[in-house]
């Protein structure tokens, strides 16, 4: 219902009763319905809330969504956002924008946000030290329990998580951990180093990002803190970041599984190229498969003349070839849309490629069939029962091999690593283009050779 509300306003043109009804609208009501909008209307949902709103939607956002949102953003306003994440989240993001753009947003960072920003940059991907935030509160043993609810007090806006906090020395070596529970109930003049846990379970931060995922998860803990070589407390891992890590890893292992891990990198980096690249890049990309095809096309011209007799001999030929071609053309699209969308979700493994080919090698068979059945009885009762056999035999034949070449030209131009989003339509078009003329014209040269 919010996303319907929400559409509703902006078709309307009506901002300020849609700015109305995001103010105090919970949070996760507000994710859902905007994961359902367009680009162009999150763009103007997010302009509408407030500023504490937005980067809270903002940091929850996946990284494809936000960097989108960055793009619509005056590179003033881009910068304020990113200086205002989480480190933790704000590493996540720079590490999936290109390269330019990272280092203009940390150049623009405050001096302080930088020095958290590089210093998580500074360990290796996929590791503890790369996704822990900087943000914690840290207490002195020889504290009382009434300074540390104090530092807690003034820190806790500024902090991720306050419900763990960490016990350290004067070199920054991590000696305890305790609740902020404990904290609580426990007497004002009670020293610090007598309440906390010295049993400290901490990861380093060389850690692999998916076992420090998993211990929190085993642990059931709201964070972990991140230990360097020399056993000082340098961030924490938050149970949230660790949920984002566990749903990424399981998704990389699905794909890896159905042997989709490089395809999708690659037409990730392709579709990057295709939508944002220069005009040049683009060029690159789609005028080699448009050039060759045209020169494909220039040979159905021939097939067309080498057949010129048989059309000036029986001109109701010539009625049926937009049909057979343009059905063809619908089949072929409908199989390579299906096999695209297969391979992105991971429903169709590229290691059993001939199951799934097989298989729709029939379905086209089927659709032919009856559709060459229906073609064949319109042009027999129309014009030539003759001629009904050749129409009905050429379009069971032309939609039977679309359907094959819709899951055929795709996978072999992801075989041979070329991008099958710019190509695997131009290739279909033409080729099923060229073989239905031949196809028909040699089935009208067969069931109406008495005619000719």
């Amino acid at each position: 219902m919010l996303y319907e509300e929400i559409q509703n306003y902006i078709e309307n043109k009506d901002m300020e009763s849609l700015k109305r009804s995001l103010v105090g609208m919970e949070n996760a009501e507000l994710l859902s319905a905007f994961h359902s909008l367009s680009s162009e209307e999150q763009v103007i949902v997010f302009r509408l809330l407030s500023k504490e709103a937005a980067l809270s939607l903002f940091e929850q956002l996946d990284t494809d969504m936000q960097h989108n949102l960055l793009r619509s953003f005056a590179e003033g306003k881009a910068a304020e956002f990113v200086n205002e994440m989480a480190p933790d989240d704000r590493v996540k993001l720079l590490d999936e924008l290109p390269a330019s753009v990272a280092k203009k947003l940390i150049a623009s960072l405050s001096p302080e946000e930088r020095a958290a920003t590089n210093i998580l940059m500074g360990y290796r991907p996929e590791t503890a030290g790369r996704i822990m935030t900087t943000e914690y509160i840290s207490l002195q043993r020889q504290m009382t329990v009434e300074q540390a609810l104090n530092k807690v007090r003034h820190q806790a806006v500024r902090m991720e998580t306050v419900y763990t906090l960490y016990v350290t020395d004067s070199a920054k070596k991590l000696k305890g951990v305790l609740s902020l529970k404990d904290l609580i109930i426990t007497n004002p003049d009670e020293i610090i180093e007598n309440i906390m846990h010295t049993g400290i379970i901490s990861v380093s931060t060389d850690t692999d990002q998916e076992a420090v995922a998993r211990k929190l998860q085993e642990l059931d803990f709201y964070a972990i803190p991140v230990t360097d070589s020399e056993d000082r407390l340098v961030g924490i891992v938050t149970f949230d970041d660790a949920m984002d890590i566990l749903e990424e890893e399981t998704t990389e292992d699905i794909l890896d599984q159905a042997g989709l891990a490089d395809i999708t990198n690659n037409e990730l980096d392709r579709s990057e190229v295709l939508i944002s690249g220069t005009l040049w890049s683009i060029w690159k990309v789609r005028l080699p498969f448009l050039l060759a095809t045209m020169a494909l096309g220039m040979v159905s011209g021939l097939v067309i003349d080498g057949f010129e007799h048989t059309l000036k001999s029986i001109t109701a030929v010539a009625i049926f070839i937009p049909v057979i071609m343009g059905m063809g053309g619908n089949v072929g699209t409908q199989s390579s849309t299906v096999f695209a969308r297969g391979v992105v979700l991971g429903q169709i493994q590229i290691k059993n490629f001939l199951k799934y080919f097989l298989k729709e090698v029939g379905v086209g068979l089927s659709i032919g069939s009856l559709v060459g059945v229906i073609a064949g009885v319109i042009a027999a009762l129309w014009i030539e029962p003759m001629l009904g056999l050749a129409v009905g035999f050429a379009m069971i034949i032309t939609v039977t091999i679309a359907a094959l070449l819709g899951f055929l030209v795709p996978y072999v131009l992801i075989r041979c690593k070329v991008d099958q989003a710019a190509g695997s339509a131009p290739i279909i078009t033409t080729l099923k283009d060229l073989l239905a003329l031949v196809i028909y014209f040699v089935c009208v040269n067969i069931f109406l050779a008495n005619m000719l």
